[in-house]
């Protein structure tokens, strides 16, 4: 029985409800003690699952490449388990090796209370930090942390007709109101699973939701939305106990609140019937935000709406897609065609 994680949703809310596991079933103590710290500190039961696999590929590593102990990790053996990562048939991207870095790091700090050593090699690299409420004059911070370059993201929003294609394969009112609070609210997918019934508002049109790192945010409903909503509890919503927002229909789990794998699954067979291979969850999110600044809104209202804890990640949505640039250039064209007729 190989390394593996387990989940045990039974423990006390002090432990991790994810346990790493050895071969012979044992838990791998240096690991569970790790993420039972991070369970106390509050983190949320996903952040806690990916904790828990990213310690697993670790220990995977370690077992396979006969790394020496937790104790004597240096940088320079993390640089071999960078480049037994990016030997790797299918290669993860730079930014999960850096998290995955993060993590070990982390990891070694919680056991030992110092930084992982350098050892043979050093990896010394310049950063600009600012203030804790982003501005200020930026300093130059030096860490001697390994960590890959991570290529700059993109937002590559869906467009008009992309959106209403997939918005008519649906016949639902639930799985319409899912794709419109995450098309014109800008939810997250896990904040959708975690809307509680008593979340919706209608006569104040207004939605809680519950974001990242527990935090809570109120936002408006856009009037078209709220029809939606009340047909989908009036019309489709099973009698159920649930308190989930949003549950299953039909099947052995009716009644019962819809899961990330549900939700996955449904956008996977609309995507089948639509046509769309690019519609998922965060693809609306991002054309919500990328639409508010076409739009004119402001950042720290963008910001508020989405629930960024850091304005950088607001500041996404500013840079703009190639069909953005295509689109202003050829209106611009347009003009310039005005003052300078050729024909």
């Amino acid at each position: 029985m190989p390394l593996s994680v387990s989940h045990q949703p039974a423990l006390p809310p002090s432990a991790s409800p994810y346990r790493l596991r050895d071969e012979g079933g044992q838990e791998i103590l240096w690991a569970n003690a790790f993420l039972d710290a991070q369970r106390i500190r509050q983190l949320s039961t996903s952040s806690l699952r990916t904790y828990a696999f990213d310690l697993l590929h670790f220990a995977r590593w370690s077992l396979d490449a006969a790394a020496p102990p937790l104790a004597e990790l240096t940088q320079s053996l993390l640089q071999d388990y960078v480049r037994y990562q990016l030997d790797q048939s299918s290669a993860p991207c730079a930014q999960t090796i850096n998290r995955r870095l993060i993590v070990v790091e982390r990891l070694y700090r919680f056991h030992h209370g110092q930084p992982i050593p350098g050892g043979q090699f050093h990896f010394q690299r310049y950063y600009t930090q600012r203030s804790a409420l982003g501005y200020g004059t930026p300093r130059r911070v030096i860490s001697r942390s390994l960590r890959l370059k991570q290529q700059r993201r993109l937002v590559q929003p869906l467009t008009a007709e992309q959106v209403a294609q997939f918005w008519s394969s649906f016949r639902t009112f639930r799985d319409l109101a899912i794709v419109g609070l995450l098309l014109l609210d800008g939810l997250r997918s896990c904040e959708i699973l975690a809307l509680q019934l008593s979340d919706f508002h209608p006569a104040d049109a207004h939605l809680h939701v519950l974001g990242k790192g527990g935090r809570p945010r109120i936002l408006p409903l856009p009037h078209e939305l709220v029809p939606v909503l009340k047909k989908y509890l009036h019309l489709e919503r099973p009698d159920s106990r649930c308190p989930s927002l949003f549950v299953c229909l039909k099947g052995p789990h009716r009644g019962r609140p819809l899961t990330a794998a549900g939700l996955r699954s449904l956008f996977r067979h609309h995507r089948g019937r639509s046509c769309i291979p690019q519609a998922n969850p965060h693809r609306f999110r991002h054309t919500f935000g990328a639409d508010m600044v076409r739009a004119g809104i402001s950042l720290p209202a963008l910001q508020q709406l989405m629930g960024h804890s850091q304005i950088q990640t607001t500041m996404l949505y500013v840079q703009l897609s190639p069909q953005d640039v295509w689109r202003e250039f050829a209106r611009a064209s347009e003009q310039r065609a005005r003052l300078y007729p050729l024909a």
